[in-house]
């Protein structure tokens, strides 16, 4: 792997999680605080969840192109922006896959064949 799929996988990972929290605080923290106080937090909290949703997009957009996934792959990727949590487990997904690649890439380098 390049060092510029590396990257672009690490920006997608790191934007994955902030965008899972910002609609977890949105939908249900959110609405319920606008609903039964006179505080409405939806203006600013709807406003970094759009910034962090359209770079979890553009940066989901580039590991797919970088990475060259497969379709269902990169769809997945993309419907999981939209399901509450899903960055959440996009996240870990794309660490159980970068850690994967980091023990192979060990294993080839002191030449154990698994």
């Amino acid at each position: 792997m390049d060092i510029k799929t590396a990257s672009a996988l690490r920006r997608f990972r790191l934007v994955a999680a902030p965008e899972a929290v910002s609609y977890f605080l949105l939908l249900p923290i959110g609405v319920v605080l606008k609903g039964t106080t006179s505080f409405n937090p939806v203006p600013v909290l709807g406003w970094v969840h759009g910034l962090l949703f359209i770079l979890y997009v553009l940066f989901c957009l580039d590991a797919w192109n970088r990475a060259k996934w497969p379709a269902k792959k990169g769809i997945l990727y993309l419907v999981l922006s939209v399901v509450p949590i899903g960055g959440f487990f996009a996240e870990r997904k794309l660490r159980r896959e970068a850690e994967d690649a980091v023990i192979a890439s060990r294993a080839r380098r002191e030449g154990v064949v698994a």
